[in-house]
């Protein structure tokens, strides 16, 4: 035996330190690879619709409902299903308007009806746990009687008496709302065994803040970030660029109160200064986007907001153009584009009118140059988005948990695109003073957004955080894949023309299996049954979100409601679990308020990507391996115990 392989040895001999607890492990780790594999769940761009995405969690995409009618489907009416389901779904809820309609004695036969239910699906859900892995699943307060409930006892004689008195005492006691709180929670958990969630957390919907306190909660996660993820972490980060996005964005939509009540950012100076501004201005290119229902002395305001810092969002892409001329984006340096004289636009030679020439905080001479009062609005801020407890949460929370991309049993994780090249080569990308492709240029541009929070050297940090905005809107950005982010010109330019974000090779390439089979293999991804999985773009209206023989899966069905009309459904999930894949289509959901008091669900239509004539097995995945890689560790210590080159050690 090597010396290395002798040391690593006896250092495992310290975690089983007889042949008899290393047996019982190897036989242990045996049975656990013979298990069913667990389901994992794949979202993509929930873009803050809290409502919307608590319920996909809360109903496991339709999973949970279908666990309920595999073990009563034969037994129970149409109705008795959908109000246990909205019971798993909304527990607490449920219970409050179950009583308001029921005496004691109707309310304590409902909760014996629904414990003995609750506890069969829990039973159905938990059969392919073991129960090591069931008992971190439980919850604390209740993990002893729910696993007596849910595990099997052959040495009790009568189980019916046993389990019935159980359930009798829980409801005599008064506990029985906390037990079905508890086996509510419980039964999604062990539904879905793993969510992936492929970026773009935030904006469009006023829930980000909401959707990021429900995923710190979650039981096993993973986060690959998208861009609008990014853009928030430059503003956290305290990139001047990255918090005049993030605010734009918010009053563009209408959802300024994301900062104001969700993260406490206090918009008052920045308010202050647009009625000082721009308070003669009617601002008419800056309307929402979307409509809304406040008063008309909101929307204004809100209008005067929007222009606001918008302008001195340009004037920051500017400054920040000059300062990295190594981004080769001086094409987003707009402000120095215009003809204020003449109120025109000059753009590859061409002049264009402007809708809008009103921009008094200009100085011709120095268009990107912010004012004192401009610059104290952005100090101002960058003070209350570092300053922002809830919000570092949020960005530690990320950073800990995600990543550009993923790798996990056999399918690829990104939010965008591969920068390809226009015969679909991976493109050398310039990141500072290195070229990069492929791989290395997403692992590149990872540490680099760690250094914009983690970095002791001022130079490194900074670097990291203007990188996130290069990350957030560059042509060459593997979260971006466009030519250009056309903000200024669909503000204050009619033709159409220039509005148009030309999408990267990428995506003309989206059904070639060679460049998709060149990008798995770039990052190890190789077999018949490996995918790409990517969000970013909504699948449109008649589009598929298969591509490459369904080698890559597109699952951007449009969460926000600001896409809705042009994918016409609510939402993607796609489903990988011991039988196959799945991916599932959501309608748009109600409220959560229709869910608790009529029973409605979101309605989801199945396409199935992959069926398995085998089922898969912990075996075949990646924590099968990381198991099998330990048996073989135990097996050849037993070896060395057996052969006297280690020694056991006596309790």
């Amino acid at each position: 035996m090597e010396f290395t392989e002798k040391k690593y040895l006896e250092r495992l001999s310290e975690l089983y330190p007889t042949i008899a607890s290393a047996s019982t492990e190897i036989i242990n780790l045996s049975s656990i690879l013979s298990l069913p594999k667990g389901t994992e769940h794949f979202i993509t761009d929930v873009h803050g619709e809290f409502e919307a995405f608590s319920h996909v969690l809360r109903n496991g995409s339709g999973a949970v409902r279908k666990k309920i009618t595999e073990v009563y489907g034969k037994t129970l009416s149409e109705a008795d299903i959908r109000e246990l389901s909205t019971l798993v779904y909304y527990p607490e809820e449920k219970i409050d308007l179950v009583r308001r309609g029921k005496s004691e004695e109707e309310m304590d036969e409902w909760y014996k009806i629904m414990l003995y239910r609750l506890i069969a699906v829990c039973k159905y859900t938990a059969s392919k746990y073991t129960r090591k892995k069931l008992r971190k699943q439980l919850p604390e307060d209740f993990a002893f009687v729910i696993e007596e409930l849910i595990t099997e006892k052959d040495d009790i004689e009568d189980k019916e008496a046993y389990y019935e008195e159980i359930i009798n005492t829980i409801i005599r006691i008064r506990r029985a709302d906390r037990f079905i709180i508890a086996l509510s929670e419980l039964i999604p958990r062990l539904t879905v065994d793993h969510l992936h969630i492929l970026g773009d957390i935030f904006d469009r919907g006023s829930g980000a803040d909401d959707i990021l306190d429900k995923l710190m909660e979650y039981h096993s996660l993973d986060i690959q970030w998208g861009n609008h993820d990014i853009v928030w972490m430059g503003a956290a980060a305290g990139q001047l660029c990255c918090i005049a996005n993030v605010v734009r964005v918010c009053a563009r939509y209408g959802n300024l109160d994301t900062l104001e009540d969700g993260y406490g950012i206090n918009l008052l100076p920045l308010a202050t200064f647009a009625m000082k501004v721009y308070g003669d201005d009617p601002c008419e290119c800056f309307r929402l986007k979307d409509g809304n229902s406040s008063s008309l002395e909101e929307q204004e305001l809100n209008r005067k907001i929007h222009k606001a810092i918008s302008v001195i969002q340009f004037k920051l892409q500017g400054l920040l153009a000059r300062k990295r001329p190594e981004f080769g984006m001086q094409d987003r340096a707009c402000m120095e584009m215009v003809d204020y004289e003449n109120g025109t636009f000059t753009w590859n030679g061409k002049t264009y009118p402007m809708l809008d020439t009103n921009f008094p905080t200009v100085d011709p001479q120095d268009p990107s140059a912010l004012t004192n009062d401009e610059l104290q609005v952005m100090e101002r801020l960058r003070s209350a988005f570092t300053g922002c407890r809830r919000l570092q949460q949020h960005m530690l929370f990320l950073l800990n948990n995600g990543s550009l991309y993923k790798v996990a049993n056999g399918n690829l994780l990104y939010h965008g695109c591969m920068p390809l090249d226009e015969e679909g080569h991976f493109k050398e990308v310039r990141v500072y003073d290195r070229m990069l492709k492929g791989k290395a240029l997403y692992d590149h541009l990872d540490s680099y957004v760690r250094k914009a929070f983690f970095a002791t050297n001022q130079l490194q940090k900074e670097a990291g955080q203007d990188i996130l905005w290069w990350i957030w809107c560059h042509r060459d950005s593997p979260l971006f894949g466009k030519e250009k982010m056309a903000t200024f010109e669909r503000y204050f330019l009619a033709d159409k023309e220039l509005h148009k974000e030309k999408k990267t090779p990428y995506y003309e390439l989206l059904d070639d299996r060679r460049t998709i089979n060149a990008i798995m293999k770039e990052f190890g991804v190789t077999g018949d049954h490996c995918h790409i999985v990517n969000g970013h773009v909504p699948v449109k209206r008649g589009e598929s979100p298969i591509h490459a023989d369904g080698r890559l899966l597109v699952i951007d069905g449009g969460f926000s409601r600001a896409y809705q009309g042009t994918t016409g459904i609510a939402g993607y999930t796609l489903i990988f679990n011991s039988r196959g894949m799945r991916l599932v289509a959501h309608e748009p959901f109600t409220s959560s308020e229709d869910a608790i008091r009529n029973g409605t669900d979101i309605h989801s239509d199945r396409v199935m990507i992959e069926k398995y004539a085998q089922r898969l097995l912990i075996k075949d995945t990646d924590t099968g391996q990381l198991l099998t890689e330990r048996i073989e560790e135990l097996e050849a210590l037993l070896e060395a115990y057996r052969s006297g080159e280690i020694v056991e050690r006596s309790k």
